[in-house]
């Protein structure tokens, strides 16, 4: 592995954890305030899941996270992770065309995390075009040791 090969590993190891902690952050929060989730659903999808839908979405996002932290089934686990953000992204677009709108006092950017998702996303967008040059996960490894590509790679 040469040292650009390395030094881009380590900038997607990087990426790739900290978009992670992104998401995790916002499955764990639903695990420790479901109603919060259940009021976000009923305002922007006009539906109200109970507490025990929150919780396994939340699992799932959780253990998708988990293979993508470890580097396995990249493909399928990055790539939940973009549909994943893309859905929150595509529920907020207005924000996008406003972006330095301010609350009624006129001090507070009330489209600041909008932004903040358009940023990430394109992180996630970079993360799954680049999985040939993410080296450091497990994926990767077994790709090495058994000198071909396989799917769950």
């Amino acid at each position: 592995m040469t040292d650009v090969d390395r030094k881009d590993a380590l900038a997607l190891f990087v990426l790739r954890l900290g978009l992670i902690w992104f998401l995790f952050l916002w499955a764990a929060h639903k695990i420790i305030l479901p109603g919060q989730y259940r009021n976000l659903a009923k305002n922007f999808d006009g539906i109200e899941p109970s507490n025990t839908a929150i919780y396994i979405a939340a699992g799932v996002q959780i253990f998708i996270l988990f293979f993508a932290l470890i580097g396995v089934f990249r493909l399928f686990s990055y790539g939940a992770m973009l549909v994943m953000h893309s859905f929150t992204v595509s529920r907020r677009w207005e924000g996008f065309l406003d972006p330095f709108a301010l609350n009624e006092a006129g001090t507070f950017p009330i489209n600041r995390n909008q932004v903040i998702d358009l940023a990430v996303w394109g992180g996630m967008v970079a993360l799954v075009l680049l999985i040939h040059r993410d080296h450091f996960s497990l994926g990767a490894w077994f790709q090495r040791h058994s000198g071909e590509r396989r799917w769950w790679q």
